[in-house]
């Protein structure tokens, strides 16, 4: 499958199944597109009747770009066949019952009172709780208990706030490193974090412990401040952003990203992401709001035309701002063209609910943290393990291949089949598909390839 598309002055032409991107000028543009349907005859002329005031548009010239063509298609670079679908769920069997990470909610409770938070301001649709240090030290026993083979493993301290259980998160990961060479395992840490408690202790230990740290931060003051507030209905901005330049200087910039929420309010989040370069942030990501239908928050059809365009600018301001020498990163444009994931991996997505699961503070295990409160999602605990396989094998079978919807889709081996949890979400079933959510990872990926190309052209590889 080809997808074609103009951006920025670029003419892109993607070969989906080889992975291939092909910058070209506008005739040869036409021209792959009319190659699987027409004869070299037949485009050739209508390329001379279409282009006939060009000078340099010759039949010789048009000969040649046809043989360039069809290189690209003998060499597998154009128009190669699909053969990954017989693949599809194999990664996931050949793995087995192995996971490689978890989701700790330490803490079922939080600080702020965010009118969007899909947890129900941490709670989760239950009862407010964190989690004790004899239940998450299990959830580690767990975790090397079923990991099988695999050295390195993940744990992110969610939340509700993590910080507001911050004794025990310090507590399993003393304990966490005590036993990484009695099991030979290595445990690669992530915090993720409203701000709000943040101190000299937290830095100095997240700096030290934790590989990444996720900061929230929703841009602008009166964008932030419209919705994570705290219960007395005060703006949290004020508070947050200075903790977070301390932390994040503390780090010496780097294994950050500030993870933002744009919603209805604004779907011209670009001055939002701009806003937090222009604070000295530069591991940016800015997330499009999942909610139920109906909610003030969601985004309407008029807001998703606004954010394609935006998501285009963003690249634009991008490539501008790397050239001045203060370049920024953003979460969705961080593709590897070259030595990205494998094909399986493409294929199989984020394993959820098979390699990575979410455990609560009492110890139940749910496919990851957007499940969480599904009672029909839990899929056991971590004293006897996974106990709903059926339910694990609805999930092991999800891949890019598990939707109707996705056949025709040029985008699939990015996206893997998509976010299983938006599509429960919006569906009622992990097999749906969330149609502005596709919307959007299309747009953000045809954004993140022509910055690519850019990038190319500069070096003059292009």
């Amino acid at each position: 499958m080809v997808h074609q598309y103009k951006l920025n002055d670029f003419n892109i032409v993607l070969d989906t199944c080889s992975g291939a991107v092909h910058v070209v000028d506008e005739v040869a543009y036409d021209m792959i597109a009319l190659y699987p349907d027409k004869t070299a005859d037949e485009i050739v002329a209508e390329m001379l009747e279409k282009y006939s005031g060009r000078e340099d548009v010759t039949e010789e010239e048009l000969r040649l770009c046809m043989d360039d063509i069809r290189a690209l298609v003998e060499s597998g670079q154009l128009y190669t066949e699909d053969t990954f679908e017989p693949m599809a769920g194999t990664f996931k069997e050949r793995s087995g019952d192995v996971v490689k990470a978890l989701c700790l909610h330490v803490a079922h409770t939080c600080n702020l009172n965010c009118s969007y938070c899909f947890a129900s301001q941490g709670k989760y649709h239950g009862e407010r709780a964190v989690m004790s240090f004899e239940v998450g030290k299990r959830a580690l026993d767990f975790l090397i208990e079923h990991s099988g083979s695999r050295r390195n493993l993940e744990v992110d301290f969610f939340g509700g706030e993590p910080l507001m259980n911050w004794d025990v998160v310090k507590e399993l990961v003393a304990y966490a490193r005590s036993v990484e060479e009695k099991y030979n395992k290595n445990f690669r840490f992530t915090l993720t974090t409203n701000g709000m408690l943040i101190d000299d202790d937290v830095i100095e230990f997240a700096n030290k412990e934790m590989s990444n740290v996720v900061l929230s931060l929703d841009g602008r003051r009166e964008i932030h401040d419209r919705t994570r507030v705290d219960y007395a209905g005060n703006g949290s901005y004020d508070v947050v952003v200075p903790k977070f330049k301390k932390l994040v200087e503390a780090r010496g910039g780097k294994n950050y990203y500030m993870r933002g929420t744009f919603t209805h309010a604004n779907p011209d989040f670009t001055k939002d992401v701009f806003h937090m370069a222009d604070l000295g942030f530069t591991e940016l990501s800015m997330e499009p709001v999942v909610t139920a239908p109906g909610d003030p928050a969601e985004l309407t059809p008029e807001d998703l035309a606004i954010v394609k365009e935006q998501y285009e600018i963003l690249a634009k301001e991008m490539i501008r701002r790397k050239e001045e020498g203060r370049g920024f990163t953003f979460y969705h444009y961080m593709i590897d063209l070259t030595e990205g994931p494998c094909i399986y991996k493409r294929i199989s997505g984020c394993g959820s609910g098979t390699e990575y699961m979410a455990v609560t503070p009492w110890g139940d295990l749910y496919p990851c943290h957007q499940f969480v409160g599904e009672e029909s999602y839990k899929l056991g605990d971590i004293w006897n393990g996974v106990t709903n396989t059926e339910r694990r094998e609805e999930f092991r079978s999800c891949n890019a291949y598990a939707r109707e919807e996705c056949a025709d889709c040029w985008a699939k081996l990015y996206c893997s089949g998509g976010c299983a949890a938006n599509a429960y979400h919006a569906t009622g079933t992990i097999r749906g598909v969330y149609d502005p959510g596709c919307e959007l990872f299309r747009k953000r990926i045809e954004c993140a390839i022509m910055i690519q190309a850019a990038e190319a052209a500069k070096k003059g590889e292009a």
